[in-house]
């Protein structure tokens, strides 16, 4: 379908976002549908939605990452977001907020109480986007609109304001009532039809009509001061309280309906339309000038230039597509901008309105509207688009860090050469993505949890053709000793010529936190200084092989103090061996010990999962060290060793019904318990008989 420009008044943009399974994407299907902006009505069921159009989101039956769908309806041009309700997928949520004025919650009538996703997607909202509920599948088993309208307001309070109330529920469910207007609708064929308001609702009418107008007076001190006492509100004077307490995120209207069957459709775009906020209502967005000073620029197509980048796909065949939010000015196809995050110059290629996996090509994109363009060279999500005269910044997005660590490596030789690329290419459209080098030498990879770890190996292999494996990372344990000893190292071999003689005395004592260190304290040249450089490479090369269990030797001092040598057959490589060979024997007695990483951990759950977590804490050997509150959330300060987080994220998850984050940072190094030392060390041991038997002890 082509669209023609409209005025900023007459634009919406609205995320979609909520709990797994509430029916977003059903939802936008039907809404793109009925507008004629998608040919036919795609199910998430049978993989053919618009907005899921991703190989891995068909298969899986669930959107992975956001879509977006523009359509028009009487004369208003609504850009839907369509977002990921899965956890793991939070970054598209955040990307959808950024993009977007208003936002459609979605919560699923069947779940009997508010979901985590539900929960992280109001926490986004409270920055300030206006916001309407919508109680879906009321037509499905189990469902009951009414309790979860109470599950609303028990959950986030008064400010849930019922704008409609479902007449029937689950197989009865036939239609609501329109508590602004006081009109019912009826699902009458494919089209909703005006009947009468149901007698037996006419008392949880009354009641809830109440909710409602307590609710919205609350935007306006006069008919607040009218609603106290008593006098009858008009239905003018309700819109325009409404429409003024979404806008100000004083209230948040609670619509029913059914996506699958179509029922509430129309009430919901009458809704979109009537309160949710154009650019032209949004307050001016705050960007940074040159200079770093704070500029207020209002939403207008003839202002300056400013774009924000919320999100970025990178795709084998068509190149990196980058989707825009046009917030001031016009951006033109075929011309060039600046990216102010980055100072340098882009050339904007053709620029592309999206319907799910269509794109309709479109000559301009004015304040207010989202699309997409194509190739674009160095911009990337969160980047600010200006004109390089006046060069504003946007805040980037704030994303938070992931959490699950898994080592990758190739499958096979020839996914070697593909990994590379592929990583850097997936690492451009995923913010919450990490790739680290850990230093056992693996390469980590740290996602959001194992259903973002699924996808994105699933993602490289689709795309780029490389295929990775994935293992638990390696322990990056530490070797040191905790006593002092006294070591001989003699290092003899006579071959043909010139033979090798190094002969060494070791003093080996410990050197918290201070790494490696040698000194000497030879006396009447035992051994000659041109030797002592031999020595020291000796100690070092030996102590990062390690010597227990195969991990770096640290915190010890070696002193060099005695020795001898020949006058023909020593060198400096038959003194580093000998030193190689004293560390290594010496070590066994000075009471040697095996360190682990100990993190320090910022968990954050809901007070009603701490005991469950706390108990979880102690088997995994952590210490919690305090407690805090913030806001809903308590905060548990503990110490873990890092050898009990790697999935500490999948099983966060499940314990808190994924209403739990967490964050650790490196702290220290402490002792292995004995028991796990012996198997690490064991692990080693067989490892080196595996290899031959070659080096160690």
């Amino acid at each position: 379908m082509t669209m023609k420009s409209v005025d900023l008044p007459h634009l919406r943009s609205v995320v979609l976002a909520g709990h797994a399974g509430s029916g977003k994407t059903t939802l936008a299907e039907q809404l793109l549908f009925r507008a004629g902006a998608i040919p036919r009505l795609g199910r998430v069921d049978d993989g053919t939605a618009h907005l899921d159009f991703e190989p891995e989101e068909q298969k899986r039956r669930e959107s992975l990452s956001l879509a977006v769908g523009t359509f028009e309806s009487d004369g208003t041009r609504i850009s839907l977001v369509d977002t990921p309700g899965y956890p793991d997928f939070i970054a598209d949520v955040i990307e959808g907020f950024a993009a977007t004025d208003g936002a459609i919650l979605v919560m699923d009538a069947s779940a009997g109480s508010v979901e985590a996703g539900l929960e992280h997607a109001v926490a986004l909202a409270r920055a300030g986007t206006a916001t309407c509920f919508f109680i879906n599948k009321s037509d499905r088993e189990n469902a009951n609109p009414t309790a979860a309208l109470d599950a609303l307001r028990a959950s986030f309070g008064n400010k849930i304001a019922p704008l409609q109330i479902a007449i029937g529920a689950a197989e009865t469910f036939e239609g609501y009532v329109d508590l602004v207007h006081r009109k019912a609708w009826r699902l009458d064929g494919s089209t909703e039809i005006e009947i009468p308001i149901p007698d037996d609702l006419a008392g949880e009418v009354a009641a809830r009509r109440d909710q409602l107008l307590e609710a919205a007076a609350e935007a306006d001190d006069d008919v607040l001061t009218k609603y106290l006492e008593g006098e009858e509100i008009s239905d003018p004077e309700l819109e325009a309280c409404l429409r003024k307490g979404v806008k100000e995120s004083i209230l948040a209207p609670v619509l029913v309906g059914s996506a699958f069957k179509g029922i509430g459709l129309r009430g919901l775009l009458d809704a979109i339309v009537r309160y949710l906020p154009s650019p032209a209502d949004e307050a001016p967005t705050v960007a940074a000038d040159k200079s770093g000073a704070d500029v207020a620029i209002a939403a207008a197509e003839d202002g300056p230039l400013l774009v924000r980048v919320f999100k970025t796909t990178a795709d084998p065949f068509v190149g990196r597509l980058t989707y825009l939010r046009v917030l001031s000015g016009t951006l033109h196809s075929q011309a060039h901008a600046w990216n102010s995050s980055r100072s340098e110059d882009e050339r904007i290629g053709q620029l592309l309105l999206l319907h799910g996996k269509e794109q309709e090509p479109i000559g301009e994109l004015k304040a207010g509207e989202i699309g997409a363009v194509a190739k674009l060279t160095v911009t990337e999500t969160g980047d600010t688009l200006a004109s390089r005269e006046k060069p504003l910044v946007l805040p980037p997005l704030d994303f938070p860090e992931p959490s699950l660590m898994v080592a990758i490596e190739p499958l096979s030789k020839g996914d070697l050469d593909k990994m590379g690329p592929a990583l850097a290419r997936m690492l451009e459209e995923e913010p919450t993505v990490r790739l680290e080098r850990s230093t056992t030498g693996e390469q980590v990879l740290l996602t959001m949890g194992e259903a973002h770890n699924a996808v994105i190996l699933e993602r490289l292999k689709r795309k780029f053709g490389a295929a990775i494996v994935t293992h638990t990372p390696k322990v990056p344990y530490k070797e040191t000793i905790r006593g002092k000893t006294q070591v001989h190292g003699r290092y003899k071999k006579q071959t043909g010529g010139h033979g090798m003689f190094g002969d060494v005395w070791l003093e080996l004592e410990p050197n918290p936190d201070g790494g490696v260190e040698f000194a000497e304290r030879v006396v009447g040249g035992a051994v000659p200084k041109g030797f002592f450089a031999g020595v020291e490479k000796g100690i070092r090369e030996a102590a990062e092989g390690g010597v227990i269990a195969g991990f770096p030797l640290s915190d010890f001092r070696a002193t060099l103090y005695d020795g001898s040598f020949h006058p023909v057959d020593s060198n400096e490589m038959a003194f580093k061996i000998a030193a190689s060979m004293a560390l290594k024997d010496g070590v066994h007695n000075a009471k040697p010990a095996l360190l682990e990483p100990i993190m320090a951990v910022e968990i954050r759950v809901p007070d009603a999962y701490m005991g469950e977590v706390n108990r979880d804490l102690n088997g995994r050997r952590g210490r919690v060290l305090g407690m805090d509150t913030d806001g809903d959330m308590q905060v548990i300060i503990a110490h873990v060793p890092q050898a009990e987080l790697f999935n500490y994220a999948t099983e966060l998850r499940s314990l808190a019904q994924g209403r739990g984050s967490f964050k650790a940072t490196l702290d220290h190094y402490d002792d292995v318990p004995g028991h796990i030392a012996e198997k690490v060390m064991d692990a080693h041991r067989k490892e080196l008989e595996a290899a031959g038997g070659h080096g160690g002890h």
